[in-house]
């Protein structure tokens, strides 16, 4: 079928309702130029489908018309949610000029980097070994043999513009030249660059395991860069993952004397008191501009609010501190509501952008407000309220509109205001809940509604997790529904994929999508007692050994075996915005191994921190992630099982109590039934066979490297048999 047949039923398929994204109209309103993102599902790919770029998805036919052209290909890499992908796209890929060039000398790629994270980490890695920086929009020149030459980030579209002194029109000209002119120079070039790459992802040869000393080296570099003021770490941007508290609380937990609780304190007050955090409607935007937390970019991402989420939980275990647990549970609320597919699944983004009532896009106009505006929504005397709460002054903080954020601690507004606690906190809660109503009726950010299997699973975790501390079943419900939809519509031929939307699964998963998924699955059985959640994890597991797995060197690749082949093969092991696939999948390794009390699993989760340690010795706070997995291994971890007469599973509360009121990170937990379903759960897990009900009563049976204390019924012993201290 030729393209133009192609276009016109994907136009009949997209429906009246489709409205093109593009400047480019003729007199019916439809778009005046359409290309190949056209066919595409993902968001970012179809913001590009009407550009007068005459783009390519990432294949091989994009590669083979620029080796039959003789001639270089451009690759952009962004997502759907970026601020800068769209300023850029405004500025030159809507540009008839600058566009045309393209069209006549390069052969264009676009790619959306959430769905294809292999694609976008090797090309990042030779724009940062390039020019010692990275970011999206990623720009790239390749050869037609799939090598880099040339990249950046973001341009100016001319020579001049926002102060750059060379514009991407000039830059597209001066490349195409030296393509043409200086080809032995870009040959050499494109070769010494890949070789470079190459070099980067290739995983750090082994060491020897590294023992608990390594704790102590990673906390004196995170002290050495803290920020006593504000938390998190020195300078601007901040992003919340730089400083990673889930870290710092398995430290606290092992020094007790030590101030590392204080630094992970102040940077979870100052993220939720900050702009960063939507006071409005629950969850945090991506990142801050400044230090103090203020001023975000305003895109709201599935994969920080998991993350953030978690952190929260465990600060309310950790503390016992209900703040905490509110902006967890508010986070989670936000997601329930504004970020979950009728089906079960969670979407990706929200955009940092939206309409003004001038009809222009502006960065953060949803999110924001003017005194008028509140005045308006709230009447006066509630708008003084929340103005003294929300520290909104005279001046405004951003774009001559106000970002929302806390400065004084609740109390001492109360006694300014001369009204109580409890009084300020209900005006409080009415005033979010009316201004949320009309914040309602602005254009709503776009929604980035592809569902990746990844984040999702970070975002299971989140849910089971808060689900099972909290005592909630609407979270577990919510997690449960998530993970059905991945298991049925994102499964094919026992094969996980990584992205799901417009009713299909695309794209052969990769080692995030697994690891974290069967992370969930694991916290999902934990919460739940629903042994078919195991079953599954065991499942997906085997796939990543088969396919993933360095089996002769230990740990993981980012791509399975049957994948395309890249310029490179990525082991992830560095944490970014996202805890490494490897770092993951190892835990998870560790926790099968005591579900099953099968040692394959430790001894292969041994090899794979073994064949990572060199790195990580000498630059322990780029791997947070496998310095939480090397502290469930070198820890005193706990095997709990609690087995229930009968189906009772509410006999076992007192005990959940005590684990749900606790922080207890290193363990792993069963609630098993004394009835007729054991068969299926002894086979998974052999240390439940012969734990019975002892007297017809709920029996705790805690067992630690492989010694188990005697049954209990009594949660007094079982407090101290799980390492409570009291």
């Amino acid at each position: 079928m030729n393209l133009s047949k192609q276009f016109e039923n994907m136009k009949i398929k997209r429906g009246p309702d489709y409205k093109p994204r593009t400047r480019h109209l003729g007199p019916d309103g439809w778009a005046k130029y359409t290309n190949r993102l056209f066919l595409e599902s993902s968001p970012y790919l179809l913001q590009h489908a009407h550009n007068p770029v005459d783009w390519h998805a990432w294949d091989d036919e994009a590669f083979e018309l620029a080796r039959d052209r003789n001639c270089p290909l451009l690759l952009s890499v962004g997502y759907s949610t970026c601020h800068w992908c769209h300023v850029m796209e405004e500025e030159s890929f809507e540009d008839e000029e600058i566009a045309g060039f393209i069209n006549q000398n390069y052969v264009a790629v676009k790619v959306d980097r959430e769905e294809r994270p292999d694609v976008d980490a090797v090309y990042m890695t030779a724009v940062q070994a390039l020019t010692g920086r990275g970011g999206w929009p990623m720009t790239v020149w390749l050869t037609p043999d799939r090598k880099p030459f040339f990249g950046g980030t973001y341009y100016p579209a001319r020579d001049g513009d926002r102060g750059g002194h060379v514009g991407f029109l000039t830059l597209l000209q001066k490349i195409k030249e030296s393509y043409d002119q200086r080809r032995e120079l870009i040959t050499q070039s494109s070769t010494q660059v890949t070789e470079a790459v190459q070099r980067i992802l290739k995983a750090g040869s082994n060491g020897s395991l590294p023992g608990e000393t390594i704790f102590q080296t990673a906390m004196e570099a995170y002290r050495e860069r803290f920020d006593p003021v504000d938390g998190g770490l020195n300078g601007a941007p901040k992003f919340p993952s730089t400083l990673p508290v889930r870290l710092l609380f398995r430290f606290g937990r092992r020094n007790p004397d030590s101030d590392v609780l204080d630094m992970a304190r102040l940077t979870l007050d100052k993220m939720a008191d900050g702009g960063m955090y939507d006071h409005v409607g629950g969850g945090f935007h991506r990142y801050s501009t400044d230090t103090q937390w203020l001023v975000p970019h305003f895109e709201k991402m599935l994969y920080d609010n998991a993350l953030l989420a978690q952190d929260y939980i465990e600060a309310y275990q950790v503390f016992g501190d209900e703040r905490y647990r509110r902006t967890a549970e508010e986070t989670l609320q936000y997601v329930q509501q504004d970020m979950t597919d009728p089906h079960g699944g969670f979407y990706s983004a929200t955009d940092a952008d939206s309409l003004t009532p001038g009809n222009d896009m502006e960065e953060g106009y949803f999110f924001t407000w003017t005194a008028t505006e509140l005045e308006s929504t709230l009447g006066r005397d509630l708008a003084a309220i929340v103005s003294r709460y929300y520290s909104v002054g005279a001046v405004p903080n951003f774009e001559g509109r106000h970002i929302l954020h806390r400065k004084t601690p609740a109390a001492d507004i109360a006694r300014q205001l001369n009204i109580s606690a409890q009084e300020l906190s209900q005006a409080i809660k009415r005033a979010k809940s009316l201004l949320k109503a009309e914040r309602e009726q602005r254009p709503l950010p776009l929604r980035d509604e592809k569902i990746l299997a990844a984040w999702n699973g970070l975002m299971i975790s989140a849910f089971a997790r808060a689900g099972f501390i909290l005592n909630n079943s609407s979270y577990l419900e919510s997690a449960a529904n998530a993970a059905e939809f991945i298991l049925k519509h994102m499964v094919t031929d026992g094969r996980l994929h990584r992205s799901y939307k417009e009713g299909r699964a695309r794209h052969p998963a990769y080692l995030d999508d697994y690891a974290y998924f069967i992370a969930s699955l694991l916290d999902l059985y934990e919460a739940t007692h629903a042994i078919h959640w195991l079953e599954k994890a065991l499942e997906l597991e085997n796939i990543l050994a088969e396919q993933y797995e360095d089996r002769e060197g230990g740990g993981f690749f980012m791509t399975g075996n049957d994948h395309e082949a890249l310029i490179a093969r990525e082991k992830p092991a560095v944490d970014g915005a996202l805890p490494a696939g490897n770092a993951v999948a190892i835990l998870n390794l560790l926790r099968m191994g005591m579900f099953t009390a099968d040692n394959a699993y430790t001894t292969r989760a041994e090899k794979a921190l073994t064949s990572l340690s060199s790195s990580l010795t000498t630059n322990p706070t780029a791997f947070a992630g496998l310095l939480t997995a090397l502290d469930f291994l070198l820890d005193q971890t706990r095997d709990i099982i609690i087995v229930v007469p009968g189906n009772e599973y509410a006999a076992a509360d007192p005990f959940l109590e005590i684990i749900r009121r606790h922080y207890l990170p290193n363990r792993v937990m069963a609630v098993v039934s004394d009835g007729h379903d054991r068969q299926a759960l002894e086979n998974i897990m052999p240390i439940v066979r012969n734990r019975t009900a002892v007297d017809g009563k709920a029996t705790a049976y805690v067992c630690q490297n492989h010694t188990c204390e005697l049954p209990t019924s009594d949660p007094q012993v079982f407090t101290r048999l799980v390492g409570v201290k009291q």
